[in-house]
């Protein structure tokens, strides 16, 4: 019987990296561990491995040092360990490429929902047509320039549906206000505008994220806009 997924385990606490490996191969998974960071590029490389579990602290190369390299060539979802609650903001992508973040110490049915998570958003992700972005019940079809949530058009104007498909398409990392006025304005942001802080406040109402216990398209700030890919 195949695995569920191939996956790249980097930990260097052997005895929780054996309860790691087992717990997800009794779940269906195939395990490959490293102790360090050193041969991780050239292991995904490979081109075999669906998902990457990183730890943060690492002896050789550090997992954010990972990450960035792991970056460079793949779009490989990325889980980072971390017992380092200080810098929870590095470890879950907004600089360094990661998708997801889990405390020490781990859960085993935590641990499990977000792999299934990330692997699930990257499958949908790469089998989606070129001209189609869908995130659960969020649809977004380019070339027609809909939108649809849970089955029911969403009525955007073109300057709103741009900028939501420059986040979307970007799903998963900080998109700078830098970037967006050049794709969008095709000008340098000069520091002081603030029209699409404007339009993600209009965006997250028209796309049911007004409620304080969803964030579905957030504002991070002083570094720009991040659409969270498994919110929807």
């Amino acid at each position: 019987m195949s695995s569920y997924a191939e996956i790249l385990l980097v930990e260097d606490d052997i005895a929780l990296a054996q309860w790691v490996k087992d717990f997800l191969e009794t779940e269906g998974f195939s395990v490959t561990h490293l102790a360090d960071g050193l041969g991780v590029v050239a292991t995904i490389s490979g081109g075999k491995h669906d998902l990457l579990l990183l730890d943060l602290m690492l002896p050789g190369l550090n997992g954010i040092e990972v990450c960035k390299q792991v970056r460079e060539l793949s779009q490989i979802p990325i889980i980072m360990l971390t017992a380092r609650v200080d810098e929870i903001d590095e470890v879950i992508g907004l600089e360094v490429g990661a998708n997801d973040y889990i405390t020490k110490p781990v859960k085993p049915r935590v641990l499990l929902a977000r792999i299934k998570s990330a692997l699930r958003i990257g499958s949908m992700l790469s089998h989606s047509d070129s001209s189609d972005l869908v995130f659960g019940g969020l649809e977004i079809h380019k070339a027609s320039k809909r939108v649809i949530l849970n089955g029911k058009n969403v009525a955007l104007t073109t300057g709103l549906f741009d900028f939501l498909c420059l986040l979307a398409e970007n799903a998963g990392e900080v998109v700078s206000r830098e970037k967006v006025f050049q794709e969008l304005k095709s000008r340098e942001y000069d520091g002081l505008d603030r029209r699409f802080d404007v339009m993600i406040s209009n965006l997250r109402k028209l796309l049911d994220d007004d409620i304080e216990d969803k964030e579905r398209i957030k504002t991070v700030w002083g570094k720009g806009y991040l659409f969270v890919p498994d919110a929807w």
